[in-house]
């Protein structure tokens, strides 16, 4: 084995991100492309050092342009050795949203039928720039906008006793380092054709914004955007635990009702934080920004003052110094 700059950064990442991970079984979701296959390698080389157990996930999608691909990762696995796990859709809409949605279903399931509590993707410091611009044209709010994380619970183990955690140990790489490596290493890439695919929002900023930003703009523009999303993630972290600590001071204890005196009092960031967990909890669906502005409205509106109709038919009425969530029927 030669010892690359990318096998330290991903080692050093490890040992400050991920130290709990010494001794796991790790299911490592490959699809063979570059940027699964130079996880693969790079996880397979450090495996001593980590005392890893590790197996290879695919995830068949069976479209026709699909076709031998699941025999080529299969062959990988074979050449590393590794325990090998295979999942086919049947009928999967051809799809980003669908595709990614069954992806992780079918993660899901391998890791916990073979006992497998942590699963890792080969997600690069690209994708997280992309996803920021994806979700930013979107018209998404910071939650959205610091998307793909490190790591996030995928579900409850066979156990019960702790989740799953997925995690995304190349999010400090991009994905021209990841190419590089595969030429350096002599990796086997299959060169998926939907990749190029226009026709596919999220292939259209890889294939054409991105590159345009880094003509025009700035060459370091996916650096700067994943550095973005890092900063993102620790402000939505604190204010999500502020909004929850002033939400329980708020909340009456019926749980459809807000002092709207006291709410009346936070940062607009929180007053929109606590109404959006209000109604989630009321309604058990996550509210649009037009919905939490018509409740922000009525902080200090005039009794009786009431929202238009919310999902399932729902109410939020001002009643004195509260603000009560009521069914219409």
């Amino acid at each position: 084995m030669v010892w690359t700059l990318l096998h330290s950064r991903l080692h050093q990442c490890l040992q400050q991100r991920f130290p709990q991970l010494r001794a796991s079984r790790i299911l490592v979701a490959v699809s063979g492309g570059q940027d699964s296959l130079c996880l693969l390698h790079l996880l397979n080389d450090l495996t001593k050092q980590w005392q890893w157990h590790l197996a290879v996930a695919h995830c068949d999608h069976r479209w026709p342009t699909d076709e031998g691909i699941a025999d080529h990762v299969q062959r990988l696995a074979q050449g590393y050795k590794l325990p090998y796990f295979q999942r086919d859709a049947q009928n999967l809409p051809q799809t980003e949203a669908a595709a990614r949605h069954w992806r992780y279903q079918a993660l899901t399931a391998i890791a916990i039928e073979e006992h497998f509590p942590v699963v890792a993707t080969g997600h690069t410091q690209s994708d997280r720039a992309e996803t920021l611009l994806f979700n930013l044209v979107r018209g998404s709010g910071s939650d959205g906008l610091q998307a793909m994380n490190w790591v996030r619970d995928l579900a409850e183990s066979h156990s019960g006793k702790t989740p799953i955690k997925l995690i995304r140990p190349l999010l400090e790489i991009s994905r021209q380092e990841t190419g590089d490596f595969c030429q350096q290493e002599k990796l086997s890439v299959w060169e998926d054709v939907l990749n190029e695919k226009l026709t596919y929002r999220r292939n259209r900023i890889r294939g054409e914004l991105i590159p345009y930003l880094q003509k025009h703009f700035n060459p370091q523009v996916e650096q700067n955007l994943a550095q973005t999303v890092e900063l993102l993630t620790a402000e939505v972290a604190y204010l999500e635990q502020i909004s929850e600590e002033f939400y329980q001071t708020l909340v009456q204890s019926d749980q459809k009702s807000l002092d709207r005196r006291r709410l009346s009092q936070q940062p607009l960031a929180l007053q929109r934080r606590i109404i959006r967990q209000f109604l989630q909890n009321c309604q058990s669906k996550t509210a649009n920004f037009a919905q939490i502005e018509q409740v922000v409205n009525l902080i200090n509106a005039p009794n009786r003052s009431q929202t238009s109709s919310l999902p399932k038919q729902g109410i939020v009425r001002v009643e004195g110094n509260f603000l009560r969530y009521l069914t219409v029927d």
